[in-house]
């Protein structure tokens, strides 16, 4: 996925909205821990666009599998449809600002195989900052026809991400505190997958939220083992910011593939081993 088709500027968006081929646009406000995100939307959105709860729409329920397991993929293509998504519309996500929600919700419709989803740089707050109209008129979408068919981009599992760390680079988006394992205020084990790196998804933005240039970010990641030719893996705590990173490097240029469980699903199996401190082993 290019930086063209990952994300779009506020200014970009409003051409397209003005357009023949409008995209349809999802509402992905959310805080982790913090209050549902729907009254929220309720009291101001882009107009037209749907609600989508990350807890209940994205991820199943908390479990083996992680905090933010995957959903199932047919339960997921019922929420995009009621959403109005269709297969040959485009589609644009956004959030607060964060980009975390966003991100995910463009990872998923990546991986279920929508092939034209891009995400707001800046979410919410850039769409203001840019004169963009916000309404709290209710949205009632047309009925979508998207029907999802998971693997149109990968996805590693446990065994697959501690390979990719062993043979390729593997990077962890937290922050640098449970990277290394000094604090862990949610899950069970702090520390990192052995071989991963610390790359906090926070710093492929700026302070207003919008990402740093593709050059930039490419530096970056560069910096961080993201050679050419080598295969890059990225992991967080559930399966969010991780797909923001996922975001991040396809505004790069450089592909890689999202450990959904993360970190969530590694430390709660006692057999899975753990790495602390600040380097990679």
């Amino acid at each position: 996925m290019t930086a063209k088709s990952a994300i779009l500027s506020a200014a970009e968006l409003q051409r397209e909205l003005a357009g023949p081929r409008p995209p349809v646009l999802l509402d992905v406000r959310w805080q982790l821990g913090g209050p549902d995100q729907r009254p929220a939307y309720e009291a101001g959105h882009l107009p037209g666009a749907v609600y989508i709860d990350l807890d209940r729409e994205l991820a199943g329920p908390p479990g083996p599998g992680g905090r933010h397991p995957l959903p199932d993929p047919e339960a997921f293509g019922a929420v995009m449809r009621r959403a109005g998504v269709r297969a040959d519309v485009p589609v644009v996500v956004y959030d607060g600002g964060q980009g975390w929600a966003a991100a995910r919700a463009w990872w998923m419709l990546s991986w279920t195989g929508h092939p034209d989803v891009r995400v707001l740089d800046g979410g919410l707050a850039a769409w203001t900052a840019d004169g963009g109209e916000v309404t709290a008129d209710e949205t009632t979408p047309v009925e979508g026809d998207f029907k999802p068919n998971p693997g149109a981009v990968r996805l590693l599992d446990a065994d697959g991400a501690a390979a990719r760390a062993r043979a390729g680079l593997l990077l962890d988006a937290r922050a640098g505190e449970r990277y290394r394992g000094e604090v862990e205020p949610i899950d069970p084990v702090g520390g990192h997958i052995p071989g991963a790196v610390s790359a906090p998804t926070v710093e492929n933005v700026g302070p207003d939220g919008r990402f740093l240039p593709a050059g930039a970010l490419r530096a970056r990641f560069e910096a961080l083992g993201a050679s050419e030719g080598t295969p890059v893996g990225v992991y967080c705590g559930s399966g969010v910011s991780g797909a923001h990173e996922v975001l991040a490097l396809a505004v790069a240029g450089i592909e890689s593939d999202l450990y959904a469980g993360s970190w969530s699903q590694w430390s709660s199996d006692p057999a899975r081993p753990v790495a602390t401190g600040p380097d990679p082993q």
